[in-house]
């Protein structure tokens, strides 16, 4: 169980409106192919008037869910996580469904002060948690250095799979939509993200990288999934099935990190040479030990057939 609830394994997690029919035939029966991990959302993506609608189709797909896992198993299952609206929500769901066949649940809009009320609800649960960063305190590294702290301390975090970023959400906070022809990274996200690997990433917490709105545009999620990867970040939230392949391409392996992942790992020496660029073990060890758990999760990358997710210059998409 430890192992399926590595942060290794959510890869393109796909958010999915608690109102869709579809559900049970993504998680069971494979519908989506590729899928690693989804969230069922009862926030942003349901409008309020849908609410009721949406409380009892998830009531009925908790239903099927349960009894496939008590004759199936759920191994070879996706990931599957709730996001509540809100702490009533997450309270409500926790005291009247059966949640024996979900994973976890992604907590919205968490801060430091909602932390012992999200911890009240789910502390007798067995759901690990995702909280989602997406509130104007994010953009102050003072207050998520705290958080971070707190964290580190406090009893939830060995049920933290990882912590996700939400991209829209904090560039609504500034009043702006991410640029059409330009990564996340050319906007204040860029500082933001930075800010949170550099404040989380150090005390061993995995990030999530926001979703990429811009569905068709994969030459654009290319480049985004490589500034993803350069900062560390572990998998990328999808709306769309046609997003995962991209997301799951840009998370493989070269056969030239590989060996050098190996290299550093085993070598007795101190500093060496390795595709043109120096190796330094004491200083390259844990990225090493990161390529070995994506390569395990998602092979290597055939780089003969990867020209359609290749990184190209921005100025060749506007």
């Amino acid at each position: 169980m430890k192992n399926r609830l590595s942060p290794w394994n959510l890869g393109a997690t796909l958010y999915m409106p608690a109102t869709r029919q579809d559900i049970v035939d993504a998680v069971i029966h494979g519908k989506i192919p590729g899928l690693r991990s989804l969230v069922i959302c009862l926030e942003d993506a349901v409008s309020e008037a849908d609410i009721p609608v949406a409380l009892a189709n998830l009531e009925q797909l908790l239903q099927e869910l349960n009894e496939a896992r008590r004759t199936q198993g759920n191994n070879d299952w996706p990931l599957v996580f709730i996001r509540p609206r809100n702490t009533e929500m997450g309270k409500w769901l926790i005291e009247h469904q059966q949640l024996m066949a979900i994973d976890g649940f992604v907590l919205p809009k968490f801060t430091l002060s909602s932390l012992p009320v999200w911890w009240a609800i789910m502390a007798d649960t067995h759901l690990c948690l995702m909280p989602t960063l997406e509130t104007e305190d994010v953009f102050d590294v003072v207050q998520m250095r705290e958080l971070a702290i707190t964290l580190l301390a406090h009893p939830c975090h060995e049920r933290i799979i990882a912590l996700r970023i939400g991209g829209n959400d904090l560039m609504n906070v500034v009043s702006l939509r991410r640029p059409r022809h330009l990564t996340l990274y050319d906007s204040p996200m860029g500082y933001v993200i930075k800010m949170l690997v550099s404040v989380f990433g150090p005390r061993d917490f995995s990030l999530t990288a926001p979703v990429c709105e811009h569905i068709d545009d994969h030459a654009v999620m290319a480049q985004e999934l490589a500034l993803d990867i350069a900062h560390g970040l572990v998998g990328k939230t999808a709306i769309h099935p046609r997003q995962i392949e991209v997301i799951e391409q840009a998370l493989k392996v070269t056969q030239g990190e590989h060996s050098d992942a190996l290299r550093i790992l085993n070598s007795t020496q101190a500093v060496f040479k390795s595709q043109g660029a120096m190796c330094e073990p004491a200083t390259h060890r844990r990225w090493a030990a990161g390529i070995l758990e994506r390569v395990r999760v998602y092979g290597f990358l055939n780089e003969q057939n990867a020209e359609g997710i290749r990184v190209l210059p921005l100025t060749q998409h506007k």
